[in-house]
């Protein structure tokens, strides 16, 4: 006789934290656990697994050999994972671990799609995730797909945390010697990682004295520079949010659903904070380009999306997916 595992270990992992939830066959949660970022394309494969299994270790769930297994099914919605090989690759690996007797690989912005859709609806719409990167994914009821590769900008992205922090130093380093506009952001920013110019940010950047990481905390910099009116801040503001609509709607177009009523749901770090300067301009957008679009914006964890997408596979109990997303608000 078999052993009776829980239905679903739901795994999400992004660019900077990867969350895991074992659930119980009510949808609740019997355990959780946080490690850091997944990458894969800077450390391979399997040491970003290890990710994973770090994060399963501070849910108590032993993932080394001969652990496990300790679901069901594993519903993994993974950064990076943004082409069909990729997934492959990973869903490789994560079967060899056996943590699971089944596996499913997705890139997170479906985690997050899931996530916005009603209770009950099918899967039908588009989700636009705004956090450390930027990317968008949509489906129609028929099964189909609208992706983009989402890998920078020789993919023709632009935006998210880290780029917006990118273009904010751009814009901020040419204020002060000339060769750009005047902005608040060339006090703000080296202000704000304790330099008193932008010339003296620039040097310790570059000289490795200010960790990489730190460069995301300047994101918010960017939207509290814009929020006081500073022109240069609200144009980089503004073009994210032009971005968002140009990937929202191309992808309702691929599907055929600019005519439908059909949510667009919004999350990620950067969309999720509320900003009225970005989100407000998200909306003027979508109403002239997608004017049927429901907007969503999510703030739950995206973990949640990859449960509810785990609770698919195996066809749970209304009840079940209602207990889960009570879990997390």
């Amino acid at each position: 006789m078999g052993v009776t595992l829980p239905p679903v270990l739901a795994i999400d992992a992004g660019n900077s934290k990867t969350d895991v939830a074992l659930l119980g066959t009510d949808g609740s949660v019997l355990c959780s656990g946080q490690a850091g970022g997944f990458q894969p394309p800077r450390t391979g494969v399997a040491a970003a697994v290890d990710v994973l299994a770090e994060a399963m270790a501070d849910a108590g769930l032993r993932a080394g050999r001969g652990a496990g297994p300790w679901a069901e099914h594993v519903s993994a919605c993974l950064a990076n994972a943004d082409f069909p090989v990729e997934e492959r690759k990973l869903a490789r690996e994560i079967k060899r671990r056996g943590w699971g007797r089944t596996t499913t690989v997705r890139n997170d912005t479906f985690a997050l799609l899931r996530s916005g859709l009603p209770a009950g609806a099918g899967p039908c719409g588009v989700a636009v995730v705004c956090g450390a990167g930027i990317n968008c994914v949509g489906m129609a009821p028929d099964g189909r797909t609208a992706r983009f590769p989402a890998v920078g900008r020789i993919s023709g992205d632009w935006g998210g945390g880290g780029g917006l922090a990118e273009e904010a130093l751009w814009c901020a380093a040419r204020a002060e010697d000339g060769r750009g506009g005047p902005t608040e952001l060339a006090r703000a920013l080296p202000a704000h990682l304790g330099h008193a110019s932008m010339a003296s940010l620039i040097e310790a950047m570059h000289l490795g004295r200010v960790e990489h990481a730190r460069r995301h905390e300047l994101t918010p910099v960017l939207f509290a520079v814009a929020a006081a009116g500073d022109p240069v801040a609200l144009s980089l503001v503004h073009r994210q949010a032009d971005e968002v609509v140009a990937m929202a709607s191309v992808a309702l177009g691929r599907l055929g659903l600019l005519e439908q009523e059909v949510p667009v749901v919004l999350g990620g770090s950067v969309l999720a904070a509320g900003h009225p300067q970005l989100n407000d301009r998200i909306a003027e957008g979508l109403a002239e380009r997608a004017p049927h679009a429901r907007i969503r914006v999510i703030t739950a964890p995206p973990v949640l999306g990859a449960g509810l997408l785990g609770l698919d596979a195996l066809d749970a109990p209304p009840g079940a997916y209602e207990k889960l997303r009570a879990h997390f608000g």
